[in-house]
């Protein structure tokens, strides 16, 4: 291990050393960059490797060094496509209105495929999308907001099927409105897209309130994880139970 720099004092510096991008990570950033730059501007036509070559000011061997071919490429852009929404992305662990926080991360979804039409139709044309890291991770946030609706007792349906059913919506209400043309693109049809994924998703009152046991078993189900009482044989029997409750809702 190098040694850490010193004051003149001589006692070790309390900075954290960051290793600087190598030249290699450095380069395969400028090609992913001027892919980008020619998809959004030009799209997916223009995006060649011998253009995407001269646009980054390189040869076109070096993208067949970095990415193995154009698919290679298109995957790394699809990639930073994910990683720029996921960067976009709002988290609040504790959302004073747990619906509303699902409203404003559906809307920042269909914000970014709007605001990026190219590189989003890109990202969910790629079959590599759904096992890229940051795609992974933006699901996960996903989770955590619905995790919260059901243990507020606000979920109609399975965790599972809410996941499906809002990343399916968003996806839909974006890829939807770019095919309208531009005179034909009803200002309503987001928005009423929006609240039936709400609808079909979350109940106007919390399941505890209700007389029926399934909005109640999905609130008990989703905090069961953290309860110690139980041992992991009587969890898995209650969880079967709330699984069987759950899916009379």
């Amino acid at each position: 291990m190098p040694p850490r720099s010193r004051s003149r004092s001589g006692a070790a510096a309390a900075e954290p050393e960051t290793a600087a991008p190598t030249g290699r990570e450095q380069t395969r950033q400028r090609i992913i960059e001027a892919a980008v730059d020619l998809l959004e501007r030009e799209g997916g036509d223009a995006v060649t490797t011998r253009a995407v070559a001269v646009a980054a000011g390189l040869q076109p061997p070096a993208i067949y060094r970095l990415f193995g071919d154009k698919d290679g490429l298109l995957e790394a852009v699809a990639e930073h496509g994910f990683a720029a929404f996921l960067a976009a992305k709002r988290i609040d662990s504790a959302p004073q209105d747990p619906i509303e926080d699902l409203r404003a991360g559906w809307d920042l979804a269909v914000e970014f495929g709007l605001a990026h039409p190219a590189l989003y139709t890109l990202m969910y044309s790629e079959p590599a999308g759904a096992t890229s890291a940051a795609f992974k991770a933006g699901m996960e946030i996903l989770r955590g907001r619905i995790r919260r609706l059901a243990e507020g007792g606000w979920l109609r349906v399975d965790e599972e099927l809410a996941v499906v059913i809002i990343h399916a919506t968003a996806r839909g209400a974006v890829l939807t409105w770019l095919s309208l043309p531009e005179g034909r693109r009803p200002p309503a049809l987001l928005t009423a897209l929006r609240e039936s994924m709400v609808t079909a998703v979350t109940s106007q009152e919390p399941a505890v309130r209700d007389a029926g046991p399934a909005g109640a078993a999905r609130a008990l189900r989703a905090v069961l994880p953290e309860q110690t009482t139980l041992s992991g044989a009587e969890r898995q029997l209650l969880r079967e139970w709330l699984d069987r409750l759950a899916a009379d809702g």
